[in-house]
Formats: structure tokens, sequence, C-alpha cells
């Protein structure tokens, strides 16, 4: 039998949400971080109003 390890997130960077007309800093950040091998991805907070761009990690 196999269990698996709960998942966590590590939050690598957050940003305000309602960035200037025409850009989307949360997304440019998890791009670079994907082109630098890391797998980010972007959730929001909605109890901060903000984008985190998070990455999952394994409980130890």
């Amino acid at each position: 039998m196999t269990t698996a390890l709960p998942s966590q997130r590590t939050v690598l960077e957050r940003f305000p949400t309602g960035p200037p007309r025409g850009s989307w800093p949360a997304d440019e950040y998890a791009a670079t971080q994907r082109a630098q091998g890391t797998d980010a991805r972007i959730v929001m907070d909605v109890a901060t109003d903000q984008f985190l761009v998070v990455t999952d990690t394994t409980a130890q």
C-alpha cells in the first residue's frame, strides 16, 4: 500500500489585483519561474485580494 504525503504550497511572490491596464505581473513572474524549472502557478487569495504565485512542496 502506498501513501502519498500531503502537499503544501510555498508562496514565491504576491501581487495585488488590479495591475496596470495591459500588464499581468503575476502571469509574467510565473512564466519566468516555469522557464527556470520551477512548477509555478497562480492562485487567488480572496482574503487578501492578491494573486499568489505558488509551487507545491511535499511535507516531510
